[in-house]
């Protein structure tokens, strides 16, 4: 199987070749920190598989900064040992325990195709062709059934937004260590909500609990 694979694109090659002799050169000795010290970021982020979506250009980290998992629709699964949905509880597991992060970001943003597959899902239209994505957009079943219904389908497809990251965040509570770490003060968690076409970013106030602009 190995025999079939693509050689990389010469666009990539030609990329990576820049970045060495311009971006790396510049911060050689930072890169050779990193490698030698390991890694240390304050904050975790769960964003969505999107290519639209850039968590380190949004708040200008540097490498090192964040620990960044990626999934569709940028969701948390409820704790679970069943071996499902693992790859997701396990990033989380490893911020915690090991990386002791102080923050996690749950940054979800507009026009999220998964937050569309999941509406049509549960609204009785799924699409018979996804065998992987229909099981991991489950998840959203309780966050689909907090909008109400009775408004346009653009209005139900924003709220399904919020009401997703309010979801994960509950989601996120039954992790015996997370809950722990937010009780004992040591992590805080944020949920928001990029806008692609405007850089506009939504946050979930914890006081009246709905989303306010940053």
């Amino acid at each position: 199987m190995i025999n079939r694979l693509a050689p990389l694109p010469d666009f990539l090659v030609s990329r990576y070749k820049i970045w060495k002799s311009s971006s790396f050169i510049n911060k050689e000795d930072h890169f050779k920190s990193l490698a030698s010290l390991g890694q240390n970021p304050s904050s975790m982020v769960i964003s969505c598989c999107d290519s639209r979506v850039h968590a380190t250009s949004i708040f200008g980290a540097d490498e090192g900064e964040f620990f960044i998992h990626r999934n569709i629709a940028n969701l948390v699964p409820k704790y679970s040992t069943d071996g499902e949905s693992n790859g997701t509880s396990a990033a989380i597991e490893y911020a915690l325990k090991e990386l002791k992060i102080q923050h996690l970001i749950l940054l979800g943003h507009t026009d999220c195709g998964g937050i569309k597959s999941g509406y049509n899902l549960h609204s009785k239209n799924l699409n018979p062709d996804y065998e992987f994505i229909n099981k991991w957009l489950s998840i959203l079943l309780p966050a689909f059934n907090n909008i109400a219904k009775d408004v346009s389908k653009e209005e139900q497809l924003e709220k399904f937004e919020e009401e997703s990251i309010k979801n994960s965040v509950i989601n996120l509570f039954s992790f015996p260590y997370v809950k722990k770490a937010v009780e004992d003060k040591s992590l805080s968690i944020h949920g928001l909500i990029h806008n692609i076409a405007t850089g506009g970013i939504k946050f979930l106030n914890p006081i009246t609990e709905d989303f306010e602009n940053l």
